[in-house]
């Protein structure tokens, strides 16, 4: 199977899997919170009609990469990016980030200066900041991050089945996907390391990326539901908009 290493300042090596079909120009594809990069299944099938070169990789901790136990902070995980960027040699890449991945794509720029990469997407990103605070009144509660993290602690498969269900909008009188996807995307989050679960929601959760929104300097598109539960579009999308110069 196909890995790269990236090697931290500290610690141990650590193997990230990854994915890279067809020819043309790059797209990466950084997944969301708590699956890997199978999410990405639909996209990539329409993409490779379209003549780009598509890689889609596992975050630490997830899907089929290295599981350590710590390293699970948005700077060392822009690094693992880092590390697939160049030890794959891709330049001009589009850059996707969904949901938690919108934080690698900022870290990244911010870190980088967008280097190897031409354009950005948001999707359903986390950027800039989630947390309510006095600065941040549109935020979501630092109570509601609390009461996943004990869920996930007392009963991971439930809180998976429930939040699935919150993701994709299912409920008594909206069905719009399967029980098959949402057991599907359920397996792929049970897959994941319990304790990068957890420590990715504390980063994607209390990290204030505000000031480094303008180190995008590239072409940037955000793409935001507009009655998203998880991420609400006031707080991320409509001020990752206004932030990002171009």
């Amino acid at each position: 199977m196909p890995y790269i290493e990236s090697q931290q300042e500290s610690g141990n090596p650590v193997k990230i899997y990854y994915e890279d079909y067809g020819k043309g120009k790059p797209i990466v594809l950084i997944h969301g919170w708590p699956v890997s990069h199978e999410m990405w299944e639909y996209q990539l099938n329409e993409l490779l009609l379209y003549n780009f070169r598509c890689i889609a990789y596992d975050r630490r901790g997830f899907g089929k990469s290295d599981r350590p136990y710590n390293g699970y902070d948005y700077t060392t995980m822009a690094d693992d990016l880092r590390s697939l960027l160049d030890k794959l040699d891709l330049q001009d890449v589009t850059l996707v980030g969904f949901s938690m991945g919108g934080g690698e794509v900022v870290r990244y720029c911010s870190r980088y200066n967008c280097e190897r990469i031409a354009k950005v997407i948001l999707v359903s990103s986390i950027a800039p900041y989630l947390t309510r605070s006095d600065s941040n009144p549109d935020g979501i509660d630092k109570e509601v991050f609390t009461g996943m993290e004990i869920k996930l602690r007392n009963d991971r498969p439930a809180f998976l089945e429930d939040f699935g269900k919150q993701f994709f909008g299912a409920g008594l009188l909206s069905r719009p996907v399967s029980n098959d996807i949402l057991n599907w995307m359920k397996m792929l989050a049970l897959s994941s390391s319990p304790r990068a679960v957890i420590d990715c929601l504390h980063a994607f959760s209390s990290t204030d990326l505000r000031s480094e929104m303008k180190s995008i300097t590239v072409p940037a598109l955000v793409i935001h539901g507009d009655d998203d539960k998880t991420v609400p579009i006031k707080v991320s999308g409509q001020q990752a908009a206004s932030m990002i110069p171009k």
